[in-house]
């Protein structure tokens, strides 16, 4: 395994589980067994490792992902919103081909992002991978037409809030279910309980405020 390889293995690790803010590249270069100015040399600085680690999974879903949201909507019928949300369950879950765990450690991930206030991170993810933003975008205005492009960002805000809560807690979900329900469960058992709650969200009447 190349030394590059060993620090985006240690940095996604302990990303996941400690965060951003929480880890120290002392930390990851400890895990990694490298020094620290091998992290300098490949990456530059945090930000940059912390940029490289995402773009292992986004290099991977942003393709998959977008081109299930646009067959969705070449139809004739528009999709509703179960079917929008639905789009992201297989590009998703191709991550556990990707990586052992890929599903869950870049959710855990993204979510860090929203919670450490990551906020060039956010910028990052907007201006690499565009297409990915305005496909689902335009998918759920084609489910919700309704829906203002303000009304749209406070929405998917919530949603985001709610899958970052369900993901970051997916282990502990995933105990209790097997604890007090005697259900076994998985990764892909969660995302598709949390589908239709934040599409039903998503497509809620509108209010006038």
């Amino acid at each position: 395994m190349s030394t590059k390889t060993k620090i985006l293995d240690a940095a996604e690790q302990l990303f996941a589980v400690r965060g951003f803010n929480g880890t120290s590249l002392r930390e990851i270069t400890s895990q990694a067994e490298v020094n620290l100015a091998a992290v300098n040399y490949h990456f530059g600085s945090k930000k940059e490792l912390i940029k490289a680690v995402m773009s292992r999974f986004l290099d991977v879903l942003s393709p998959r992902l977008t081109l299930a949201l646009v067959k969705l909507c070449e139809d004739e019928t528009p999709p509703n919103l179960v079917e929008v949300f639905s789009s992201f369950v297989e590009p998703l879950l191709h991550l556990n081909e990707v990586k052992e765990n890929g599903t869950s450690n870049f959710l855990q991930l993204l979510g860090r992002g929203y919670t450490d206030s990551q906020g060039f991170l956010r910028w990052f993810l907007t201006t690499t991978y565009p297409e990915v933003i305005s496909s689902f975008v335009n998918a759920v205005q084609k489910a919700y037409p309704e829906l203002t492009r303000e009304e749209i960002f406070w929405r998917l805000h919530f949603t985001m809030g709610t899958v970052v809560f369900t993901m970051s807690s997916s282990d502990a979900l995933i105990d209790i279910a097997v604890n007090d329900f005697d259900k076994q469960t998985d990764i892909s058992d969660v995302i598709k309980r949390v589908i239709p709650y934040v599409a039903a969200g998503v497509g809620a009447p509108i209010n006038k405020i």
